[in-house]
């Protein structure tokens, strides 16, 4: 890519106003859209698992989650009235809301799920108007715990595609574990040695190794990819839309914890793409980023996919590039859009393994988990932060692995508390709240 004149290595190299050529563009669009085709294919492939989902309807989920990625992703960058922040925030299927769909889709199908997202969007909508209190509610160290419940619960679901996925015959076989292990060693090798966009799309490189290898061992079916067309025109609400009170409190958890992390990945793009980060100016992106959030993931379920979020990996992408220019932001939007129409393409994914899908995913969970401890131990690992998080995850996973501790409650709190995430959640806005930060924490604190 070529540098500006006069831009030397330490500055951006396309700010947020100017337009790159279109060959860089299409380029860097692409660049965007690797590193984060993983993260949202993922959840609907998990939820397709699921709610029972075959082939075709899966591929359509699939394809939907991409239209979805590009529409939100566009009203993200673009900035709609009030709606959106104006900076290159990539959207994207967001995998804290899978653990809750999991439960509603256990329950009421896909219906359930596209229906509880739909139903709470309006809290982030709301919390965009007040910016201040949510990052009071959910300061560092309750989201770091929450992200690391999810990580740490969604363990679970990575280790079952593994091992072949829910209900297989030959689940655990030889075949399946060696499959999942070469997929996790591709993803390691790329990671940890590769550069550039060999180490940010590691997940990716791993897939479609896996994929191939597959073929020959005769685990793909290409025949929903043969009888799949080769446009689809979104249909919205294909799947119904359904409601329960007692999946409420769950959901709305997610939101508030979404809600934050967009609050940290908009003011970490705007740093990387040398806008300011305090100010008039950056409470404004951030309400109106947060805002878009809302409303894109209301489209997102009216649009048959789950609820939509900026997308972290995607402010790497731009600190390797030195570019914040919103223009890449369009160009990633069009090319998911593209992406989705096509219905081989979703289809391709729908077959994939479950064994290739497992093998990246216990990797993807797993820095799930530890990038939520890495939130927690920002500005320093106190004895009131582990008091927090100790407690937090004990109850957290604790409910996670013996649900019937709850059982024994109305049928209401019994919902709303089988959620470990809830759970810890909870207990870690509670503890929050009530532990005094006293003055050992803080020497402790400015000790470290």
């Amino acid at each position: 890519m070529s540098k500006p004149e006069g831009t030397s290595d330490g500055e951006v190299l396309y700010k947020l106003e100017d337009k790159p050529p279109v060959g860089e563009t299409v380029l860097l669009g692409f660049q965007h859209m690797l590193a984060m085709f993983v993260g949202i294919i993922t959840p609907p492939l998990i939820i397709a698992g699921v709610a029972g989902l075959n082939a075709a309807e899966t591929g359509f989920f699939v394809s939907m989650a991409l239209i979805a990625s590009g529409i939100t992703t566009f009203i993200q960058v673009k900035k709609v009235g009030p709606v959106g922040s104006g900076l290159l925030g990539v959207m994207g299927t967001s995998f804290t809301f899978v653990p809750m769909a999991i439960a509603a889709a256990k329950a009421g199908g896909l219906p359930l799920v596209l229906g509880m997202a739909l139903a709470t969007s309006p809290i982030e909508m709301i919390l965009s108007r007040f910016i201040k209190l949510a990052k009071k509610i959910f300061p560092p160290v309750v989201t770091g715990t929450v992200v690391m419940l999810i990580g740490l619960t969604l363990m679970e679901v990575g280790i079952t595609d593994f091992a072949g996925g829910h209900g297989a015959e030959n689940f655990g076989s030889i075949q399946n574990l060696l499959l999942g292990t070469f997929v996790l060693t591709i993803v390691i090798i790329a990671n940890r040695y590769g550069k550039g966009i060999i180490k940010s799309g590691a997940i990716a490189i791993g897939l479609v190794a896996g994929y191939i290898v597959s073929i020959p061992l005769g685990l793909v079916d290409f025949g929903p990819i043969v009888n799949a067309g080769w446009f689809t025109i979104p249909v919205p609400v294909k799947f119904g839309l359904s409601f329960e009170w007692s999946h409420v409190l769950p959901w709305i958890v997610a939101y508030f914890i979404t809600t934050v992390e967009s609050i940290g990945d908009l003011t970490a793009i705007a740093e990387s793409s040398g806008e300011p980060v305090d100010g008039d100016l950056h409470m404004k992106r951030l309400s109106g980023g947060v805002l878009a959030d809302g409303v894109g993931s209301a489209i997102a379920a009216l649009l048959n996919s789950l609820p939509n979020t900026t997308f972290s990996q995607n402010t790497g992408v731009i600190q390797l590039s030195k570019v914040g220019s919103r223009t890449i932001g369009i160009a990633t939007a069009g090319i998911l859009f593209l992406l989705g129409l096509l219905p081989k393409f979703g289809a391709l994914i729908s077959v994939m393994p479950s064994p290739v899908l497992g093998g990246a995913t216990i990797a993807l969970f797993g820095m799930v988990a530890t990038s939520g401890m890495k939130i927690v131990v920002r500005g320093g690992l106190t004895d009131r932060k582990l008091f927090i998080l100790g407690i937090s995850l004990a109850f957290g996973l604790g409910v996670t692995m013996k649900p019937d501790v709850v059982k024994q409650l109305p049928k209401l709190l019994e919902t709303v508390l089988n959620s470990g995430i809830t759970v810890g959640a909870i207990f870690a806005v509670v503890l929050n709240q009530f532990l005094p930060n006293n003055k050992a924490d803080n020497q402790q604190k400015a000790s470290m």
